[in-house]
């Protein structure tokens, strides 16, 4: 195993990709001669050249399009967006093209493309720049959507993303770029759509992904103290969605809370409880409790935007809800 930063488990991966298949290109703004908005393109130009590191206009709605379209003709692209707030620009060419190719041309064209970059909130960024959008892009069939939130998870899922067949949304974030953790040497792909028991745990079941996950953690190490034993579920894949190994967890903890970084109305949380409500509602010993955003727009002020994202002493609120304590 070595130590990596996150920035630099997203450069192996693509780069790991390009030498293996030379339909694989990246494209996107800044990601050649600049390294990278994130420095994750690092080297990349100066090892696969201009023709398969491309540095785009800011045209978000026109290079998603000339990558979708190059799926068609045989390529594999890998567009990155400065943050998925962008994508909002280029969202038609995902969902109406790349989401829908293979039904619309009969199973004709494949569409074998990952739009990544960095999601949700990074700091004072103000409203624009701080939003998340993974239950957007899950609500769409046709699309698989990757939040993972350690260097291994992202490097294994990217490159198994840029391996398949289909439109993958692959979704990071700023204040993770600089995390460092283990991976191996050797080459590694990790399935799409399986979760992780990041912690195991007795008494209740804490599901999250991204890099909200953090606070779960520091949640845990100071319930631990007063003997309540958290598992953790990174589901690392939003769709398609692990959910058993979600309902396996509840039917051992019989309480579930979940974190998520996303405005409350109609997200992922959301469509856990449904499932969970439904599938294994016999073994619930305390209503579901979800924590999420405020329901408004990121503010800008330090002080606000605090009391706007979820942290650790919400979660331990949630636990001890759940416990009835």
């Amino acid at each position: 195993m070595k130590t990596i930063q996150f920035r630099e488990a997203i450069c192996e991966a693509m780069s790991e990709e390009m030498r293996r298949d030379e339909s694989v290109y990246l494209m996107g703004e800044e990601v050649a001669e600049y390294n990278g908005a994130y420095k994750a393109s690092k080297g990349m130009l100066d090892e696969f050249g201009p023709k398969r590191v491309i540095d785009t206009p800011i045209a978000e709605l026109g290079f998603a399009g000339i990558a979708v379209g190059s799926t068609m003709t045989g390529n594999r692209p890998i567009v990155e967006y400065m943050t998925f707030n962008f994508s909002l620009v280029g969202i038609d060419q995902i969902i109406n093209n790349a989401a829908k190719i293979r039904q619309m041309s009969g199973g004709q064209f494949k569409c074998p493309i990952v739009f990544r970059g960095p999601t949700a909130s990074a700091g004072q960024l103000g409203a624009t720049h701080s939003q998340a959008f993974e239950n957007w892009f899950a609500n769409t069939p046709g699309l698989k959507v990757i939040v993972p939130s350690t260097p291994y998870d992202a490097k294994g899922l990217l490159k198994a993303a840029i391996r398949d067949d289909d439109p993958v949304i692959f979704m990071e974030s700023e204040q993770m770029y600089g995390d460092k953790g283990e991976v191996p040497e050797g080459e590694y792909i990790l399935p799409i759509g399986v979760a992780d028991v990041k912690r195991e745990g007795s008494d209740v079941t804490i599901v999250s992904f991204g890099k909200i996950i953090k606070e779960a953690f520091k949640a845990a190490e100071e319930l631990e103290k007063e003997g309540i034993s958290c598992e953790i579920i990174d589901l690392r894949t939003v769709r398609p969605l692990d959910k058993q190994a979600i309902l396996e967890s509840v039917k051992k903890t019989n309480r579930l809370v979940i974190l998520e970084e996303a405005w409350p109305f109609a997200n992922v949380s959301s469509e856990i409880t449904y499932i969970v409500q439904s599938e294994a509602f016999d073994y619930l010993d305390a209503p579901i409790v979800k924590i999420n955003t405020a329901d408004t727009p990121a503010p800008y002020s330090p002080v606000l935007l605090e009391e706007w994202l979820p942290n650790s002493n919400d979660v331990i609120k949630a636990v001890k809800k759940v416990l009835y304590k």
